[in-house]
């Protein structure tokens, strides 16, 4: 079953060969990396929107060497017990936990804004949709949906309404309250805790909350590995340039990871 829909006329895509069309005769090629373009131009506020091509480097390069990993195999498990035919998973980036969570599902179609993430991840894993586009038309047709995740990336509520099924799954993966906190210390003269508890109350309307867990992810850093991860956060460019210079020539910097996760359920 397609799950793709038009971004202008909101029609269900097929593909046909190398091209995605629709029955109005709007058409979206297949580029070689493997993705579908859908984020038309008449929803773009940018022209490259989305996270730029050296955080994107830099994100690749840290997680590759697993210090996330604690978290992808938590999302992964909970997937499995969900036992779904079909994910959406906004704001994919370049496909770390996306990659692993489409192992769980028989379609998996990962959205993000930034093409220069979406071409990272298609040039990965060939068995799913990798899709350009926007939360503010997510590109999925309505009611298609059995659980979508966002991972450190926005919920935009009324497209996900529309999305799920009903009773259908929302995972949420948002920052601890302790995430990175002796890394912000150090960039920063003030920290305050992240507060994830927000997102229960911006969606308690319309969803059920099921099952909220925290995941910690000790970890020591090297040069090398610190600053891949300085620079794919927003911390890179929100902080003094001074101070992010001090951090970056630290030789080892002990540092937890910390994520909360929450699992919610569409309300009748």
């Amino acid at each position: 079953m397609n799950l793709l829909m038009c971004p202008v006329c909101h029609e269900a895509l097929q593909l046909t060969g190398k091209t995605w069309h629709c029955v109005n005769n709007h058409s979206y090629d297949v580029a070689k990396q493997g993705y579908v373009n859908l984020h038309v131009v008449q929803h773009k506020h940018s022209k490259n929107p989305g996270d730029t091509p050296e955080s994107v480097q830099a994100r690749r390069a840290f997680l590759s060497g697993g210090f996330y990993a604690p978290l992808q195999h938590a999302v992964v498990e909970k997937i499995r017990e969900l036992r779904v035919e079909n994910l959406l998973d906004i704001g994919c980036g370049e496909g770390y936990y996306t990659n692993a969570m489409q192992a769980e599902v028989l379609q998996c179609v990962g959205v993000d804004i930034a093409k220069n993430a979406v071409q990272v991840a298609a040039k990965l894993n060939k068995n799913m949709t990798w899709v350009v586009g926007t939360g503010a038309t997510l590109p999925v047709l309505d009611a298609s949906i059995d659980l979508c995740t966002s991972l450190f990336s926005p919920i935009p509520k009324q497209e996900i309404l529309r999305v799920l099924k009903p009773h259908a799954y929302l995972m949420v993966v948002t920052p601890a309250t302790e995430h990175l906190y002796a890394m912000r210390e150090a960039l920063f003269e003030e920290v305050n805790p992240h507060e994830p508890y927000k997102f229960v109350a911006q969606l308690e309307d319309a969803f059920e909350l099921v099952e909220e867990r925290v995941v910690d992810a000790p970890f020591t850093l090297q040069q090398a590995d610190l600053k891949h991860l300085i620079a794919m956060t927003p911390y890179a460019y929100k902080a003094k340039p001074e101070r992010r210079q001090a951090l970056e020539q630290k030789d080892q910097f002990e540092l937890k990871a910390q994520f909360q996760i929450y699992l919610f359920k569409k309300k009748a």
